[in-house]
C-alpha cells in the first residue's frame, strides 16, 4: 500500500508553500504572489511565481511548476516517497511506513550500504599487499597517507570478482550488486566486478552518503582513463560535485571549480579545502544552482591549455545568469627546454611552485569580464587594422551584454583604451548594437505574438496540443474542478475522457474523476506521486490561467458543450453543411485571434 491519503492531506495542509520555498528562495510579496529568483534555471530578474491562495509555484521562465511536495522532489532530487518523509520531518510528523513506498526507501538504503561497504573493502584492499601497485601510484602523485584516508582512496584488485565475491559474503544479492554500478551481468548469469586494477576514489554527497565511486587506470594497464559508476538510483553525475561534502564547510570566501578529481585532491592537501570538481562532466545549470547555494563567489581553475581555456569560455557562458561571482584563475603558462607552451593543470602547479604561489595566482585572479577582454586581445593582433577592428567587433558584443550600465561603461573604457580609440566612440557603438539587438528582440515577439495559437501550446513538444480549441476547453474544466470539487458531480456521466483532444488533458481529467469515486483527495500537490515533473509543470500552467468561478456552473457546462462537438468532429459526426464549417471557422480564428 503507499502512503495513506490522509497523511499526505494532512502533511499538505501543515506545509505552507510560501515557508517552505522560502527556506530555498528569498521571495518578495508583490500582489496576491510572491516572487523571487528560480532555483530551477539561472536567471537576474525574478520569474518565479509562489501563490498562498493556491499553494502552488509556477516560474515563467523555465516553465517548472507544482504543489509543495513537487517542489521538494525537484530541489533535493528525491523520489515522491522520500519528498514526503523530508517534509514530514520538516513538520514534526511520523510517516506510516508501508508497501511499495517502504520497499523503495529500502532499495535505496541498500544500495548505499553496498557502495559504503563497497568502499571500506577498497580502502582496506589499499592497504593490503595487493594493493602496492596502488599505494605507489598514490605516492608518485604525492598524496600522503592522511590525504588518502581523508578522502577514503581505495585500490580495486586486477581481479574479476574480488569485491563482487566479499560483498555477497556480506549478504549482497547480485541484482543489488548490479543496481548499485558495482557489477556487471556476465553472459552466463553470473556477475563481474565494474572496476578492476584501479585507483579508487568514493564519491560522497553532502549528507555524507557514499553514492558511487570515480577511479583512474593504472599506468599500463589497458582500459579507459577514468571511470564512474553508472546512473543508478543514487549516483546522478549531473547533480553531483566532487569534494562538496568538504568545501560546503570551509572558512574560504569563495569556492574554486577545478577540471580533474586528483586537482581536488592535491590542492586540499596542500590547505585549500575550498576546491570541487564535476563528475567527468561538463559543467551544467544544474550544477552552477547547486553551487549557488554554498557560495557566493566561484573560482574557474581549468588547465592552461587550449582545451582548457575553451572550457573556461563555455563555462562562462553557462554562469553568465547565475546568481554568483566568477572570477577566473588562468595559471602562468610553463615552458619546456625547447621554449615551448607546454600544459599545466592545478596539481602540476602546486607541486612546482607550492601553496604560496597558488594563493597569490587565486588572490589575483580575474573577474569574468577582464578575463574575456583579456582573451579577446590575446585573440587579435591589435597592432594591425584587421586585428584592431575584429578585436572590437567582439569586444562591443561583449561588453553590450552586461546588464548593468555602470559595468558598460568601465568595461567599455577598459576596451577603448586597449584598442587605442576613445571610450565615447566605443560606447556609441556599444548603444547602437543594444538597440539593434532590441529592435530584433521586439521583432521577433511581434511574429511570435501574430501567432496566438503557439502561446497556447504546453512547452514541452511531447504534449503539444492537436485541437487547440478543444484542448482550451478540456484546460477550463481540469482548473474548474480543482478549485471548485463540487462541481465534479456535473461532470459525472456528461463527459468522458476518451472525448478529450489532449492526451496529457485526458490523463489528469481520468486520474481526478477516479479519485473523485474513490474519496481520494483532488488537491494538486496529492497528484503529485501520479504524474511525472512535466506534466505536473503543465498543469500548474493550466491552473495559473485565469477564471471567474462567479458563475462556474455555466462555464462549465460551456466548456463541456465545445469538447463533446469537437469530439464529435473528430469522430466523423460532424456538421457537413459547408457555410456551418465556414462559420465555425471564423468562430475559431476570431477566438484565438488568427
Amino acid at each position: 500500500m503507499p502512503i495513506p491519503e490522509q497523511f499526505i492531506d494532512e502533511l499538505v495542509a501543515r506545509s505552507e508553500i510560501s515557508d517552505v520555498v522560502s527556506s530555498y528562495v528569498h521571495l518578495t510579496k508583490k500582489g496576491n504572489n510572491l516572487w523571487g529568483l528560480c532555483p530551477f534555471h539561472n536567471e537576474k530578474t525574478p520569474s518565479f511565481s509562489v501563490s498562498p491562495d493556491k499553494q502552488i509555484y509556477h516560474c515563467f521562465g523555465c516553465g517548472k511548476g507544482g504543489g509543495v511536495i513537487s517542489f521538494i522532489m525537484e530541489m533535493e532530487n528525491l523520489s515522491f516517497p522520500d519528498a514526503v518523509r523530508l517534509l514530514a520531518q520538516r513538520a514534526g510528523m511520523e510517516v506510516p511506513e508501508t508497501g511499495t513506498d517502504e520497499a523503495g526507501r529500502k532499495k535505496r538504503a541498500r544500495l548505499l550500504a553496498a557502495n559504503k561497504d563497497a568502499a571500506r573493502f577498497y580502502h582496506d584492499y589499499l592497504k593490503s599487499p595487493g594493493g602496492a601497485r596502488v599505494r605507489d601510484y598514490i605516492a608518485q602523485r604525492q598524496l600522503t597517507p592522511r590525504t588518502a584516508t581523508r578522502f577514503g582512496l581505495g585500490a580495486a584488485p586486477d581481479q574479476w570478482d574480488g569485491l563482487t565475491r566479499a560483498l555477497t559474503e556480506k549478504g549482497y544479492s547480485k541484482m543489488e550488486l548490479i543496481d548499485a554500478g558495482l557489477a556487471v551481468a556476465g553472459k552466463n548469469g553470473g556477475i563481474y566486478d565494474k572496476f578492476r586494477a584501479r585507483l579508487m576514489l568514493p564519491v560522497i554527497d553532502v549528507r555524507g552518503d557514499v553514492v558511487g565511486f570515480t577511479s583512474r587506470i593504472l599506468p599500463g594497464v589497458e582500459g579507459p582513463k577514468y571511470l564512474n559508476t553508472p546512473e543508478t538510483m543514487v549516483f546522478h553525475k549531473g547533480r553531483l560535485i566532487y569534494a562538496l561534502n568538504f568545501a560546503k564547510s570551509t572558512k574560504r570566501p569563495n569556492l574554486v571549480l577545478v577540471e580533474g578529481n586528483i586537482d581536488v585532491i592535491t590542492l586540499h592537501q596542500a590547505g585549500f579545502d575550498n576546491v570541487v570538481a564535476t563528475m567527468g562532466t561538463a559543467l551544467t545549470e544544474e550544477h552552477a544552482r547547486i553551487l549557488a547555494r554554498y557560495t557566493k563567489e566561484l573560482v574557474l581553475c581549468y588547465d592552461n591549455d587550449a582545451a582548457g581555456k575553451q572550457s573556461t569560455d563555455r563555462v562562462l557562458n553557462i554562469l553568465k545568469n547565475a546568481n554568483l561571482n566568477v572570477r577566473v584563475l588562468q595559471l602562468p603558462n610553463a615552458y619546456d627546454a625547447e621554449g615551448k607552451p607546454i600544459k599545466q593543470d592545478p596539481d602540476d602547479f602546486v607541486k612546482k611552485f607550492g601553496p604560496a604561489a597558488f594563493e597569490k595566482c587565486l588572490n589575483g585572479s580575474a573577474g569574468q569580464n577582464d578575463y574575456r577582454l583579456e582573451t579577446l586581445l590575446q585573440k587579435h593582433n591589435t597592432a594591425d587594422e584587421e586585428g584592431r577592428m575584429a578585436f572590437l567587433r567582439e569586444a562591443v558584443e561583449t561588453v553590450a551584454a552586461l546588464p548593468s550600465p555602470i559595468e558598460r561603461e568601465i568595461y567599455g573604457n577598459k576596451a577603448a583604451a586597449a584598442a587605442g580609440i576613445s571610450g565615447t566612440a566605443f560606447a556609441q557603438e556599444v548603444e547602437r548594437y543594444r538597440k539593434n539587438r532590441a529592435w530584433q528582440a521586439r521583432k521577433r515577439q511581434e511574429r511570435k505574438e501574430l501567432t496566438p495559437a503557439a502561446q497556447l501550446q504546453p512547452r514541452e513538444r511531447e504534449l503539444r496540443y492537436e485541437n487547440i480549441r478543444s484542448a482550451r476547453a478540456e484546460e477550463g474544466v481540469i482548473r474548474l474542478l480543482l478549485l471548485e470539487p463540487a462541481l465534479f458531480p456535473q461532470v459525472e456521466g456528461a463527459l468522458g475522457p476518451e472525448q478529450f483532444s489532449a492526451p496529457v488533458l485526458a490523463r489528469i481529467y481520468a486520474l481526478l474523476c477516479q479519485r473523485h469515486r474513490e474519496g481520494r483527495s483532488t488537491q494538486l500537490a496529492a497528484l503529485t506521486g501520479a504524474l511525472t515533473a512535466d506534466e505536473m509543470s503543465h498543469l500548474v500552467r493550466v491552473m495559473d490561467q485565469p477564471e471567474a468561478l462567479a458563475h462556474s456552473s455555466q462555464a462549465l457546462r460551456d466548456y463541456i458543450e465545445i469538447i463533446q462537438t469537437e469530439a464529435l468532429k473528430r469522430g466523423g459526426g460532424g456538421q457537413d453543411d459547408p457555410l456551418l464549417a465556414a462559420r465555425e471557422k471564423f468562430r475559431e480564428r476570431k477566438a484565438y485571434g488568427g
